[in-house]
């Protein structure tokens, strides 16, 4: 898979995440389709995916024993470095550590993690 096919997975487990997991009416930039998705947020998530990518293949599918929590705070240190790579002063929603995001974006993350497994196996 391209990295950006492996940008747009990320997107729709983003926003699969998002629906099912947050309490009430989401922003609408959470669920932005792909089409309107800002490009330094594409590029995030294409390297995001490429780095789930690369750890689950360099376990050689032992990362599939990972606990949810496990593989949610991996996607949410990727994507934290990103916001790094991208903004001088990221918003601290953008890089907050794993005890200080909400539940919902707890549980999107692990799904996105889970998702990318799931299209390698």
């Amino acid at each position: 898979m391209s990295q950006t096919e492996g940008a747009r997975l990320f997107r729709k487990a983003w926003i699969t995440g998002v629906r099912r997991h947050f309490p009430g009416e989401p922003k609408a930039g959470y669920l932005t389709p792909w089409e309107d998705t800002p490009e330094w947020e594409r590029a995030a998530a294409g390297a995001v995916y490429a780095q789930v990518r690369q750890f689950v293949e360099v376990s050689e599918g032992h990362a599939a024993r990972l606990t949810r929590e496990q593989k949610g705070r991996f996607v949410a240190t990727c994507w934290a470095a990103q916001m790094y790579r991208h903004f001088e002063d990221p918003k601290p929603g953008y890089v907050a550590d794993w005890l200080d995001l909400p539940d919902w974006q707890r549980e999107t993350d692990a799904d996105i993690f889970e998702a990318i497994e799931k299209d390698l196996s």
